[in-house]
């Protein structure tokens, strides 16, 4: 009698753990699932470039040509294609200790290419996002293209010429413009991403547009523009009829903030921090579901080396600083001179990163 009671009371017992099993079962095949899923979506979007300590500094062996990426950087930009990051195998990233746990610093920045295979190029635009996941910031700096630098991975591999900052990138890839960056303003960037003017205009058009406040002046500059893009994307957009404030599409918003005759390089570099804020802003404010069916439909539109577990902390810290977006320029107003021949910015480095750190980190 005893027994069978012992029995009766083992079966329920029983049935519950093998509920809680499944259960777990369930969510753990849910969890893994969704893992994979973003790690998948992620991934179209890496690519691999070495990071080496300064004591393994070497050239590493990569043939020429080779493509890293999991995006189209064969078929043209019309045909949903975009150019690929350069990378030199005599230049990989030098690893640098990060200054502060809290910040990370990377560089964004866009190429000034004519088409998917014209990855040896300048850059157009050049912008260090700093995010701050302790005080809840998202920091943009513009370092202007025309500054004049001793480009080179180490001090002792620096050239002895000034040159402008946005020819690091054509002579040395994506290693030696990072490398350059650090050295000379003393920062600790590891990470990037880079656009073209496809890749941008689709990203942006992917988000429904943003609003922007065209001045009047800026409208015939902006269509010329336009018909630039249009050209060389394939692309059809219609021009900018009117200013005032207003949506523009993908097209229109990269035409808008590569103005550059109307007023200055300044102002252009003013525009391209407005047009970033004004898309941060829009992304954090959709909801979660709308986030994943953007990173879904923009992988392979653009290049990072940013891992998929990279970008979802980079997400998640980015969300949560968007409402308090901070803008910079390097060099500052009156603290640079002008060298004509050839034109370019020569500034005092030491009162500049003092500056800068001042801005990305604070005192």
């Amino acid at each position: 009698m005893g027994k069978k009671n012992s029995d009766a009371d083992t079966k329920p017992r029983k049935r519950v753990l093998t509920v809680i099993i499944r259960f777990f079962c369930v969510i753990l095949g849910l969890i893994v699932g969704v893992f994979l899923y973003f790690w998948y979506t992620f991934g179209k979007t890496y690519i691999y470039i070495p990071i080496v300590s300064k004591d393994q500094y070497d050239t590493i062996q990569l043939a020429e040509g080779t493509s890293l990426t999991g995006g189209d950087v064969t078929s043209a930009w019309k045909d949903g294609g975009h150019t690929r990051v350069y990378y030199d195998p005599k230049h990989p990233i030098i690893e640098v200790a990060q200054k502060d746990p809290n910040v990370e610093n990377i560089l964004v920045y866009g190429v000034d290419s004519r088409k998917v295979n014209d990855y040896k190029c300048r850059t157009d635009a050049m912008m260090i996002v700093s995010i701050n996941k302790e005080k809840h910031t998202v920091k943009l700096a513009s370092l202007m293209r025309d500054i004049g630098v001793y480009n080179g991975d180490t001090d002792q591999t620096a050239g002895k010429k000034l040159q402008k900052l946005n020819t690091a990138y054509r002579y040395g890839g994506i290693g030696l413009m990072i490398n350059t960056i650090n050295r000379t303003f003393d920062l600790d960037i590891q990470r990037f991403v880079m656009l073209d003017f496809s890749s941008a205009a689709s990203v942006i058009d992917l988000c429904g547009g943003v609003d922007i406040t065209v001045s009047p002046g800026e409208v015939k500059y902006a269509n010329e523009h336009i018909d630039y893009q249009n050209k060389w994307t394939g692309s059809n957009s219609p021009h900018i009829t009117s200013s005032g404030r207003q949506t523009l599409n993908g097209v229109q918003a990269v035409a808008w903030s590569r103005i550059r005759y109307l007023d200055s390089d300044f102002v252009r570099t003013s525009r391209q921090r407005t047009l970033a804020q004004v898309l941060i802003e829009k992304v954090s404010d959709m909801n979660y579901f709308e986030k994943v069916i953007l990173l879904e439909k923009s992988t392979g539109m653009f290049e990072t080396n940013m891992t998929p577990k990279d970008l979802m902390r980079v997400g998640y810290n980015g969300a949560a600083g968007s409402k308090n977006i901070k803008q910079y320029r390097v060099p500052e107003d009156n603290m640079y001179k002008v060298q004509k021949n050839p034109w370019m910015m020569i500034i005092d480095f030491k009162a500049t990163n003092q500056k800068l750190h001042n801005f990305i980190w604070g005192n």
